[in-house]
Order: structure tokens, then C-alpha cells, then sequence
């Protein structure tokens, strides 16, 4: 039986108005990113759950609706709503990869695309 290290990968992004279509692609966008920077590809890594957050002026679509009809089947993934906070980032998608890694000592690589960059500068590429 192999042996994995399991390591989470944050990411975010904005949308630009709250419709099915942005709601899709930035979404879709995100996830890719996320797989693509973390060289995730079933074999010597592969994603084990996934949890995507909405803030709450998102309701014209499910961004985890968007991830599964985007062809991502194998991970299970559990949806949520943001606080509805004062001064919070307004239309913001937010992602969280489990990630089980073949190799120990694997770097996570977190994506902040668009109006999410500035949640977390420090970690945006």
C-alpha cells in the first residue's frame, strides 16, 4: 500500500457580475489553475476533496455545480456559503484542495486570481 502525504492548496477569485456564465468560468478558471500550479494529475497527486465557499451576493449559480459539470468527477466536494460581513470582498469564490502527494515535503501553491489577489498577497504569484 503506498504511503501519501496530504497537504491542502487555497485559492480565490472574483467575479465581475453575478451570472451563470462568469459564475462557470472564473470558477472553472480557478480550479484549472489550481491543478496546473500543483501539478495535480491522479497518479503522483491526486486531489482528495474539494471545499468551495461563496459570498452571499452569489445566487445566480453553484460554483461547485461549475466544477463537477466541468468534467472533475473523481473528488467529492462539499459547498458553502461565506459570512455575509461587512466590508467583505463582494462577489469572491473560494476554493480549498485536499491533496494526497506521493512525495513528502511537497510545497502547496496557492492561486489569487483578480480581486482575490489581495486577500493574500503574500501568497499570490
Amino acid at each position: 500500500m503506498a504511503v501519501f502525504d496530504i497537504i491542502a492548496v487555497r485559492g480565490a477569485t472574483t467575479l465581475d457580475s453575478d451570472c451563470r456564465e462568469e459564475v462557470e468560468r472564473r470558477t472553472v478558471e480557478l480550479v484549472k489553475e489550481l491543478f496546473a500550479r500543483n501539478k495535480i494529475d491522479g497518479a503522483a497527486k491526486k486531489c482528495v476533496s474539494i471545499i468551495i465557499s461563496a459570498t452571499q451576493d452569489i445566487k445566480s449559480f453553484y460554483p461547485a455545480r461549475a466544477v463537477r459539470e466541468s468534467g472533475l468527477t473523481d473528488a467529492p466536494l462539499f459547498s458553502c456559503a461565506e459570512p455575509d460581513i461587512i466590508g467583505a470582498l463582494p462577489l469572491c469564490v473560494r476554493i480549498m484542495l485536499t491533496i494526497a502527494c506521493a512525495e513528502s515535503g511537497e510545497r502547496s501553491r496557492h492561486v489569487y486570481l483578480r480581486g482575490a489577489a489581495g486577500l493574500r498577497p503574500d501568497l499570490a504569484e
